[in-house]
């Protein structure tokens, strides 16, 4: 609480507000609004001038600064609006028609996630039609002649996209914002139809009853990842993440929905698949000792929580309803902060520049913002927007980016420096700006309901000695007046009142119950990660030693209470990591170490086999695809595996290999297979070049030289593993 305090005072002490000029100083910097009778202001950002004119929405507080930067926000999504896109990776960099939004000023063209996340942020609901256009151009049908519907593209991710990265189904959170065209509902509904079965047939997990895939929007391996991952992607691709569960929790209720009004008797199962992941999202990701749901844990084989949260997981998950209302609470109130604002991840990496790592990105504030606003957590309130307007008023832009302590756009410190990658007016930035003062400070929400939470501690800057604030947002005007007496921690309404184009709000005092506790440090780093754990064969047995300040896990679970722990050879493959420990902070996991029989068979495409008894087993293939680099492209080669044992129905898993450095193993598949012989046959999958979408990719293999979907396999490996009823003694 005394924090809380100290930093109330001290943005008090920052700020120096006169009728026409502002002041807003933070780490030795300085910005300076000058408001002109026209409507139009001037920003001095540290020193670089920022002409500001006269916008179409308009506040009036007693902060010249928060209304000028209210405007510079509607002047930069004004300069995002384009005819036409273009990357060198498209189309050979010529422009490609799109009456939509470019991504900031650096990256003129659309990506799914960047232009969904902003759509659902603001622009829906201020740009209706461009947001359509840019939905629109993700959308396609296959090119392969023999896949049926339309999909959403996943344009960008790890070792050649989808499904290493599988949170293309942000597309419809956005999607379910954008309301004026009956044709595009119709286009939402095909896609919904075709997306999520093929994600529930490639991606989704029965065994753990979640979807895996890379974090959303964290997709920069090693920054948020095990270093091991840099050149070997297929953990993250057979993890799971928080982010991207939730996304699909919500494109599950958004079809739902659809089918419910379309009288679709796939309704109750598209809800029955929603409820279920839900439980598992809170049972699998929760984490008790640390109050809050970790960012991604660890493959089925080896299911173990990673201690690595992230805050736009967190948020999406609160504001979707997936957690328990404590459990939401307790999490965003756990979740580090700095006085700039809150990092995105946590705890931070010691060696890695600062990009994910060490960072505030403004869009994942906006989402902690309207996340606090649902827990009514006032203290989290306040801090994202003082975040949100310290970073844009210092750099004179809205950024991609900003150094979490300093809210610098670059900080040099060698080759830790960053952030590595920056843009002014990056698009979900800005929405995320616009989304701080329509809902964060007035309370406007995109379907008409007026319900403002504004922390008491920011009155003295929004209101000064004035009964009312406003802002006309080009077609109603709405007026929240201050009540007389200040007591609690929000402002909330006591009554609204509409006559006309206006909507005054009379405020109250209210204090809701999130208690915050002392905040973790939140530029603390996590320990370093440790070596794979090595085994010492001692005839049927292993041994594995365990290091002071460490913890041993053994397919999922922690195991050794002593320096050594030993396993007897039991006829199953067994995987194990280590973890190192220091106070109340843990390392990301070592690479997994597997003991235990698995035999090699050679071959690209076809395998027998004899099962001496009935016996699931652990499949992976030995691959090689060099058709991408390890951190784009669109060529992840997916397969469909089938076993066919004698007097059994055929059974089928997808496998992925994702684009590699050299040899490496695939992700796995389980089957559970009777006493006799099986025949192994890889048969054609899909993969992001058979959408016609990717015809104008120029950026590599897959695109305008045609579909690809292939790796070099050289052999199968099986490995018999616990069945269910085992694993759990």
């Amino acid at each position: 609480m005394l924090k809380t305090i100290c930093l109330t005072a001290a943005l008090g002490a920052a700020l120096v507000s006169t009728a026409a000029a502002a002041d807003l100083i933070f780490d030795g910097r300085t910005a300076r609004a000058t408001a002109a009778a026209d409507g139009s202001f001037q920003l001095l950002a540290n020193g670089t001038p920022v002409a500001i004119a006269a916008q179409p929405m308009r506040s009036r507080t007693d902060s010249v600064m928060f209304d000028a930067l209210f405007a510079l926000a509607q002047q930069e999504l004004a300069a995002d609006r384009v005819d036409a896109i273009r990357d060198p990776a498209f189309n050979f960099g010529n422009p490609v028609e799109c009456e939509c939004f470019q991504t900031g000023e650096r990256w003129p063209y659309v990506w799914t996630r960047d232009v969904s996340f902003a759509a659902d942020l603001a622009l829906a609901r201020l740009e209706p039609i461009r947001v359509r256009n840019a939905l629109q151009f993700k959308l396609s049908k296959a090119r392969d002649g023999v896949t049926p519907g339309v999909f959403v593209a996943q344009d960008t991710g790890s070792g050649g996209s989808w499904p290493i990265s599988s949170d293309r189904v942000v597309w419809f959170l956005a999607a379910r914002g954008v309301h004026d065209s009956s044709s595009f509902m119709t286009e939402t509904w095909q896609a919904l139809q075709a997306t999520l079965a093929q994600d529930r047939a490639m991606v989704f997990d029965p065994r753990t009853g979640l979807y895996r895939g890379e974090t959303s929007f964290l997709d920069w391996r090693e920054q948020t990842y095990p270093d091991w991952t840099r050149q070997d992607v297929r953990f993250i691709g057979e993890s799971f993440a928080l982010s991207t569960n939730v996304l699909h929790y919500q494109a599950l209720r958004l079809a739902e929905a659809y089918a419910r009004e379309l009288r679709d008797p796939r309704a109750d199962q598209y809800a029955g698949w929603a409820d279920a992941l839900a439980r598992q999202i809170d049972a699998r990701f929760w984490r008790e000792d640390a109050g809050m749901y970790m960012s991604y844990i660890g493959e089925a084989a080896h299911p173990v929580p990673y201690a690595k949260y992230d805050l736009l997981g967190i948020s999406l998950g609160v504001l979707a309803d997936v957690f328990p209302a404590e459990r939401a609470r307790r999490s965003l109130a756990n979740y580090p902060y700095v006085e700039g604002g809150s990092p995105v991840v946590w705890p931070q990496e010691a060696q890695r520049p600062i990009y994910h790592n060490r960072a505030v990105w403004p869009f994942v504030s906006a989402y902690s913002l309207r996340a606090a606003r649902k827990v009514d957590d006032a203290t989290r309130i306040q801090r994202e927007i003082e975040s949100l307007m310290r970073g844009s008023a210092l750099a004179g832009s809205n950024m991609e980016n900003y150094e979490m302590r300093t809210l610098a756009v670059h900080v040099d410190e060698g080759p830790l420096s960053g952030p590595v990658v920056n843009s002014p007016r990056q698009l979900w930035s800005v929405a995320g700006y616009l989304s701080m003062v329509l809902e964060g400070v007035f309370g406007v929400e995109a379907d008409g309901t007026v319900a403002p939470k504004l922390p008491v501690a920011l009155v003295p800057q929004l209101f000064g000695k004035r009964g009312s604030i406003e802002l006309n947002d080009g077609k109603t005007t709405y007026i929240l007046k201050r009540p007389s007496k200040l007591e609690g921690d929000l402002l909330v309404a006591k009554k609204i009142t509409r006559k006309g184009n206006t909507v005054t709000v009379q405020l109250r005092s209210d204090t809701p119950r999130v208690s915050h506790a002392t905040p973790a440090d939140a530029d603390a780093f996590a320990p370093a990660t440790p070596a794979a754990p090595k085994p010492q064969i001692r005839g049927k047995a292993w041994a594995f030693a365990i290091p002071a300040h460490h913890q041993l896990w053994q397919d999922g679970k922690p195991v050794g209470t002593t320096t050594t722990h030993t396993l007897t050879d039991d006829g199953h493959q067994h995987c194990l990591s280590l973890t190192r420990r220091e106070g109340a902070l843990e390392s990301l996991h070592s690479p997994m170490t597997c003991i235990g029989p698995q035999q090699r068979l050679a071959g690209a495409t076809k395998w027998n086999w004899t099962a001496a008894a009935p016996t699931r087993v652990r499949i992976r293939l030995r691959y090689d695809n060099p058709n991408g680099p390890i951190n784009t492209g669109v060529t992840a080669a997916v397969k469909q595996l089938a076993v066919q044992c004698a007097g059994q129905p055929v059974q089928r898993a997808t496998v992925v290999m994702p684009h590699s450095v050299g040899p490496q193993d695939s992700t796995a598949a389980e089957f559970d297979l009777p006493k006799g012989s099986c025949r192994f046959t890889l048969e054609p999958g899909f993969n992001m070049s058979a959408l016609e979408h990717f015809a104008q990719y120029n950026g590599g293999k897959g695109g305008r030289d045609g579909v690809l979907n292939a790796a070099k396999v050289s052999a199968l490996l099986i490995a018999p593993v616990a069945g269910d009823a085992e694993a759990a003694r």
